[in-house]
This record gives structure tokens, C-alpha cells and sequence, in this order.
């Protein structure tokens, strides 16, 4: 197969603030990221000529984008991949820029989960029920059996897990106090973390991201015409998603220690980006913490820690800003929420500054290669999406 590496730039990008945004609806939060994103890109909506919209509980077409930015008569698509819907949208813009069909693109990622708002809120699709099996239970508990798992498997006491699950949130809370459009601006202490109310056993209420409103968007062009619109684009180097079978559903031994469609994502997106030493050669990561058990459980999955070594990184700072691979820069969904359709956007759009050195007090001393990483569903049958980008040369 052919490598996307270096065929496609990222020339412009907003992002809403996240938040319980009562005050705004889903068109209001379109129309603010994407006329950000074409100020960014220095182009006007009229130079659009193709956009997909990535969106997950409406079950509407793309009208919910045109009629929002008046477009007139573009081609525009709705994509729906649970979690990955935003990076999904961006994947569909970066391959259709590529193949020479148009030269710029816009993706969108938008969800309003706190009230109705304009986009005729519907139950989300049971994506479970295709086989007739079913998630044991709600989500926390789901991803509870995955840190009780990891903690007998590895042989670690329920005190050395928790003060690592703690340490992820501290992080990222502290992270998110610098990131203005993040919902939570509040840095926590790791006792805090360990005494937080108990959800499900291991995880606490601080180790569970939140429910917040939010949108993304992203310009995207051909690689030799970025130059046209800016200096310090940045270039799409690798695009991976793998889709799981739901062979968990169906196995007892399922092992819970890892996540396979993250593993498969990430080989591709690394292949595409010519990465053999993920932990060396990526700056920094912006990954699917909807809870904090996930955000380590990822690292080893992406090869950034050993198979069962990743409490020893959280307990050297190796994820801080200023360790030798910093996660989440901006806060992650720890801080930001999770809209479901906008949260792979939102991580593009703080590699996107990393990589110019916008970042502001989060900026990085070292920030050429960032990554970004979804997952959706649940342990056993999940859908994952790693994207890779780096600096022009």
C-alpha cells in the first residue's frame, strides 16, 4: 500500500472551548471552529471545496455542516465512527486531498451532549447488538475490570496502582489549568485523586473524564501548496484504524492488559510515518483518557512503555511536560470532556501548536513529531484511530 507521509498539510485549525456550553448550539460551535480554522488558513468558506463532518448522535446528513455554514451545493459527508469520529473525518478529508480529487478540504468534529440543542439528540447506536452479546456493564465498571486485570496480572498491590492512576490525573489537571479552552481548570493533588469517591473499584470520580460540548476543525491541502497560505504548516505523516470483531465478547480469557486495536492502529500509522522507536522518535501524544486506567493501558499499546511496565514511567514523570515524552499536553478528556464527534479534532488541533510552537505555557522545548490517538467502545470491541503528524521540513 501507499504511504500517505508528506502528501497532505494542515494549514488551518480552530477549536471551540469545551465545556457545558448552554449557550451556544451545535451550529453556533461549528461556525466558531471552522471560522477560526479558515482565519487560521487565511481562506474564506467559498474556498472550500469539499468537507466531511464527523458527528455521532444525530443520525443526520451533512446538512447539519451546510446549513450551519451556509455552504453552497460542496460535497459534504457525515462519517460516524463512535470516538474516532472526528479523526475519522479528518482521515476521509487527508486521503481525498491525496488522491488529487480536491486541493482543500475541511473535516469537522461536533457534539452537543448537554442538552438537545439543534441536533435532534438520539440515543447513540447500540454497536453492540449486532451479535447479540452485550457489554457487562456501564462503561466505568467496563474499564474497571481492565485496571483490576492489569493490577493481577502484573503483580501489582492495589496502593502502587491507584498512587499511578492518581499521578495520571494530577498530570493532566495541571496540564488542562493551561489550556484555556479546556471545561476543567482545576489542578488536583494525588490524595485527592486516591480519597475521590469510588465509581467503580479501582477508579474513582477523578480518575473519569466528563460529558462536555465542544467542536474542531482543520483546513486541509495538497503538501506542495501549503506554502501558498502559511510558512509553519504542518504535515500529515501517518493515518491508522483498526476495527475490532468484538472478539471479546465472545472469549473468557479475554486478557483486558491490552487493547489490539490500538496495537494494529498504531503499527499502520507508524509504518505510514517510517516510526520503528515510537518511545525515541514521537515528542508527544494526545490519547483517549476516558479514564486514567486507559491512558496507561495506551502507552504500552503504543509501545511508548514496556508491556507491563508502564507504572514505573508515571512514577519517573517520563508523560510530564517536561519528561522525555509528554501526554496530553493540553489536559487530555480529563479536561476537556469528551464530545464524542469533536475529541479527535481537539488533539490535532494541540499537536497543530505544539508543532509551530504556539502552545503557550504548555509549549514543549522539543515538539516535531506529535501523535494522536481515539478509541471507542468498550474492552473487547473497540474501533481505535492514531494519526501521526510532523513539522514542514
Amino acid at each position: 500500500m501507499e504511504s500517505i507521509k508528506d502528501k497532505v498539510a494542515i494549514v488551518g485549525m480552530g477549536c471551540t472551548r469545551f465545556g457545558e456550553r448552554w449557550d451556544m448550539g451545535a451550529a453556533d460551535l461549528m461556525i466558531d471552529a471552522c471560522y477560526e480554522a479558515f482565519a487560521d488558513a487565511g481562506i474564506e468558506p467559498r474556498d472550500v471545496q469539499a468537507a466531511w463532518l464527523g458527528e455521532l448522535r444525530s443520525g443526520v446528513s451533512g446538512q447539519m455542516l451546510s446549513q450551519a455554514l451556509q455552504f453552497q451545493y460542496i460535497p459534504i459527508t457525515r462519517v460516524e465512527n463512535i470516538c474516532c469520529s472526528g479523526t475519522e473525518a479528518l482521515r476521509a478529508a487527508c486521503y481525498a486531498v491525496a488522491a488529487g480529487v480536491y486541493d482543500i478540504a475541511l473535516a469537522v468534529g461536533v457534539e452537543k451532549l448537554k442538552d438537545h440543542g439543534e441536533t435532534g439528540l438520539r440515543p447513540a447506536p447500540a454497536i453492540w447488538d449486532m451479535d447479540g452479546t452485550f457489554p457487562p456493564s456501564p462503561p466505568p465498571t467496563q474499564f474497571a475490570m481492565a485496571a483490576t486485570r492489569y493490577m493481577h496480572t502484573y503483580g501489582l498491590s492495589y496502593e502502587k496502582m491507584k498512587t499511578a492512576l492518581a499521578k495520571t490525573a494530577v498530570k493532566n489537571h495541571r496540564n488542562g489549568m493551561m489550556s484555556p479552552k479546556a471545561h476543567i481548570h482545576r489542578e488536583i493533588t494525588v490524595d485527592e485523586a486516591m480519597n475521590a469517591p469510588m465509581v467503580s473499584w479501582p477508579l474513582g470520580l477523578l480518575d473519569c473524564c466528563g460529558v462536555s460540548d465542544g467542536a474542531a476543525a482543520a483546513v486541509v491541502v495538497r503538501a506542495d501548496m501549503a506554502k501558498n497560505f502559511k510558512d509553519d504548516y504542518i504535515l500529515v505523516k501517518g493515518l491508522g484504524v483498526a476495527v475490532g470483531a468484538g472478539q471479546g465478547s465472545t472469549q473468557d480469557d479475554w486478557p483486558f492488559t491490552s487493547f489490539p486495536e490500538t496495537v494494529y492502529a498504531g503499527k499502520w500509522a507508524y509504518a505510514e510515518a517510517a516510526i520503528t522507536n515510537p518511545r525515541e522518535e514521537v515528542d508527544l501524544a494526545i490519547v483517549h483518557d476516558c479514564f486514567t486506567i486507559t491512558e496507561l493501558i495506551i502507552m504500552e499499546d503504543l509501545g511508548f512503555s514496556p508491556k507491563g511496565r508502564v507504572v514505573e514511567d508515571v512514577d519517573s514523570g517520563f508523560f510530564t511536560l517536561e519528561g522525555g515524552l509528554p501526554v496530553n499536553t493540553d489536559g487530555g478528556l480529563k479536561c476537556f470532556g469528551h464530545p464524542i464527534g469533536a475529541s479527535g479534532l481537539r488533539m490535532v488541533y494541540e499537536v497543530y501548536h505544539q508543532l509551530r510552537g504556539k502552545a503557550e505555557k504548555r509549549q514543549l522545548k522539543k515538539a516535531d513529531i506529535g501523535l494522536t490517538q481515539n478509541l471507542g467502545g468498550y474492552p473487547g470491541r473497540f474501533t481505535s484511530a492514531v494519526a501521526i503528524f510532523g513539522r514542514r521540513d
